[in-house]
């Protein structure tokens, strides 16, 4: 499925919506270059999963868990932009322990996490720009965001509830 997303606040939007299709067990990654929207993203599906805590980069701490304030399932979210090697560097995290009772949401984790489930959800984001010197009002960078679910997790997902008008 591709989205275009207008600005921040749709992008946020989006994560509240998808938010609605994840369940316990759901690994989602996020790739695209920096200042894309990943974390944006992961605010608005924090927001959507009712966790506790501000969601913000995990650069510098590589990963936070935000346990559920509704009785839902925890967001792990992991930025592994630092990690140079795959799982065996991140095996540390235990994100394979956290899986079944959290959503994990990786950021830059290309190549590094997919062994941790058969099935997860990639989401791509690109600006329309892109380059070193983006526009400094977002309006005029839109993004467009593909989701592509792989596995059995994801056949045959209903991606109509990410249709919204404000996206």
């Amino acid at each position: 499925m591709r989205l275009t997303v207008s600005d921040p606040e749709a992008m946020r939007d989006l994560g509240r919506a998808l938010a609605a299709l994840l369940r316990p067990g759901d690994l989602v990654l996020l790739s695209g270059e920096l200042g894309a929207g990943k974390t944006t993203l992961t605010r608005g599906l924090g927001e959507g999963l009712g966790v506790r805590g501000a969601v913000t980069s995990p650069t510098f701490v590589i990963a936070r868990v935000h346990p559920s304030l509704t009785g839902g399932p925890a967001l792990v979210h992991v930025d592994a932009y630092r990690l140079g090697g795959g799982l065996d560097q991140m095996e540390d995290l235990d994100l394979d322990v956290s899986l079944p009772e959290s959503v994990i949401v990786v950021e830059w984790g290309e190549g590094k996490v997919e062994e941790l489930s058969d099935s997860r959800l990639e989401v791509r984001i690109e600006r329309a720009l892109g380059g070193e010197d983006p526009p400094a009002d977002d309006a005029a960078d839109p993004r467009t965001v593909t989701l592509t679910g792989l596995g059995e997790r994801w056949a045959g997902a209903d991606w109509e509830p990410l249709r919204a008008d404000r996206v």
